[in-house]
Formats: structure tokens, C-alpha cells, sequence
């Protein structure tokens, strides 16, 4: 009985000193792994510094700089509709130290560009969406309609006498305007410009009748009475002009779309950085003087989750792939 109780003591002490090893070799592989970030990360924006999507990915930089102690540094890469910024993230390593600032020309090169060297749909890890932001049909002074309803009468009443101008071919605002055309049955001439400033010049001038923009870009003009807003393409109105309806409002069931920022990383980026990153992105929009400035742009604030953003991307993606084949859109 003796020699059993001494055989068993020592088979339960080379357990646990077993199981002791085993969990100190864990405790140290555990503290051995670095915390991400360890080394700057770069967000790249697709578009030209001073735009939209600079600013707002300035912004988040900044703030995740701050919180994570690792420098966010914004690269500029512009070109062929965001599809050159979005090739050379899809393409990086997926190790979360290269990220888009996505906006929706990612999701509408997705069809306007066939030959494309990635999947929108497949490619990317979704992080979060950070903004959405209503786009405004504003009219020159001079156009009779001053609704949706009028304008849909008056644009069948006189079919592809009506020219609507966009910041280019295949932006939101190009196949927004596409969109209204496909759901009311109306024929209205697209008249691309380089940007949005041209097409705001020609839209004062009577040289073009109507244009849709983001909100805040139209807001100017507006309060200085050189433009008529007509309708929001959100499917709620907006508190910078609670008196202009929806375009929903007049009839155009389910007609919605925003202009929006996110951030993506390549596909196969570890689920623990992306949470990561979700996590400090959610706490900077919460951040005072950041709420203030996305809200005074004329911004909702979104900060979803990253199988939301996904979600929502593929969303966008099948969306505007209906309205690239129905207008016959491609590239200028």
C-alpha cells in the first residue's frame, strides 16, 4: 500500500510540473509576440491630397498615430478612378502596415474597370466605414423644375434635352445620376467635367441644368442663392437643409445613395489587427473635435463593425454594377 501511494504521488508531481511548463511556455510565447503596431503604418488614399478622402484620412492618421503610438502615415497614390491605390493594397502584405482609405469608387471601379488585377468583392478585409454623406441635386436658377416630380414631367416632356454634370464618368455622382434616370425612365445627357469645380461654374452659368454633389461641396452655392437645391439622395433628409426632401419623398421607392469613407486592409489580414484597428477607428470618431468636423463637412458618423463594412461593400458592389450595365458606363 505504501510503494502505491509513493508511485502515485510521483506520477501526479510530474503532472503538474508538466502542466506548470507547459503553461510558462505559453505565458512567454504569449509575451514574446509583439502588440501591433510595432512599426509605421501606411493608409493609402486614392485620390489627390486636398480631397475628401485626404482630409478625412488625415484625420483618422492623426488620431490613430496618437492612440497606438505608431506613426499612420498617408501616401497619395491617385489614378485611374482609385483603381491604382486599390491594386497596390489589395497586393500587399496582409500583415495590416498597408491600408485604404476606401471610398465608393472602390466598390463602382468594380465594374466600370473589367480588367482589373483584383476582386473589390473578395480581395480586402473590411475595417470599418467611417462616414456616409447624402449627395445633393442642386438646379440652375434658370431650370423650371423645382422637384423631383416636375423634373421627371418636364425631362419625358422633352427627352435628352436635360444635362446633368458630374466631377467625371464613373463617380458617385455620374451614376447617381444614372440611377435617377434608370428608375424614373427619364433620358437626361451626361456632361463629365475634371472635378467639381468646373462642373460648379458650368452649373451657375446655365451651361449644364442640374448636377449631383456631396452635400457640403453644393452648400456654398446654395446659401448664396446661385443654385436651387431640388432633392438629397439619402433615404432621410439632412439637418444642413431639413427643408429639401428626399428623393424618396417624391415617389422614387428605395432610392438611396451616399457618398462614404471607410478603411480596408488586404484579404488574409489577421482578425486580431483588424479588430484592433476597428476598435481605436470607433474610439477617434468619437473623439470631440472629430465628431464636430465630420458633422460641420456634412458627414453621419458610422463606425461600424467590420463584418458590417463588409457587408455594406458587397452591398455597394452589386448595387452599382445594375446601374454601370444599365448606363453602358466605361472608361474616359
Amino acid at each position: 500500500m505504501f510503494l502505491y501511494l509513493q508511485r502515485r504521488r510521483k506520477i501526479i508531481r510530474s503532472v503538474l510540473f508538466a502542466s506548470l511548463a507547459c503553461l510558462g511556455l505559453s505565458w512567454g510565447t504569449a509575451r514574446a509576440q509583439p502588440s501591433y503596431p510595432t512599426k509605421p503604418v501606411k493608409m493609402v488614399v486614392a485620390f489627390a491630397p486636398g480631397t475628401a478622402s485626404d482630409i478625412i484620412g488625415r484625420l483618422i492618421a492623426e488620431k490613430l498615430s496618437q492612440s497606438t503610438g505608431q506613426s499612420f502615415i498617408v501616401e497619395n497614390r491617385a489614378g485611374a478612378g482609385g483603381t491604382i491605390a486599390a491594386e497596390a493594397v489589395a497586393k500587399s502584405p496582409a500583415d495590416g502596415y498597408t491600408l485604404l482609405v476606401s471610398t465608393a469608387a472602390l466598390p463602382v471601379s468594380a465594374s466600370v474597370y473589367p480588367s482589373l488585377k483584383y476582386d473589390t468583392a473578395k480581395d480586402f478585409a473590411s475595417v470599418t466605414v467611417l462616414t456616409h454623406s447624402p449627395l445633393l441635386l442642386a438646379a440652375n436658377l434658370d431650370f423650371a423644375p423645382k422637384s423631383i416630380t416636375e423634373l421627371v414631367s418636364y425631362a419625358k416632356a422633352n427627352p435628352g434635352k436635360i444635362s446633368f454634370g458630374s466631377a467625371g464618368v464613373g463617380t458617385s455622382h455620374h451614376l447617381t445620376g444614372e440611377k435617377l434616370k434608370i428608375e424614373t425612365g427619364i433620358d437626361m445627357v451626361h456632361v463629365p467635367y475634371k472635378g467639381s469645380g468646373p462642373a460648379h461654374i458650368d452649373l451657375m452659368g446655365g451651361r449644364i441644368q442640374l448636377m449631383f454633389d456631396n452635400i457640403v461641396a453644393l452648400m456654398p452655392h446654395v446659401k448664396s442663392g446661385k443654385v436651387r437645391p431640388i432633392a438629397v439622395s439619402s433615404a432621410k433628409r439632412h439637418p444642413l437643409l431639413p427643408d429639401v426632401p428626399t428623393i424618396q419623398e417624391a415617389g422614387v421607392k428605395q432610392f438611396e445613395t451616399v457618398a462614404w469613407f471607410g478603411v480596408v486592409a488586404p484579404l488574409g489580414t489577421p482578425n486580431d489587427i483588424v479588430q484592433r484597428l476597428n476598435s481605436e477607428i470607433q474610439k477617434a470618431l468619437q473623439l470631440p473635435d472629430v465628431r464636430k468636423r465630420l458633422i460641420d463637412s456634412g458627414s453621419d458618423i458610422i463606425g461600424n463593425s467590420p463584418e458590417a463594412a463588409d457587408r455594406f461593400l458587397k452591398d455597394e458592389v452589386a448595387k452599382w454594377a445594375v446601374v454601370v450595365k444599365a448606363a453602358k458606363v466605361t472608361p474616359n
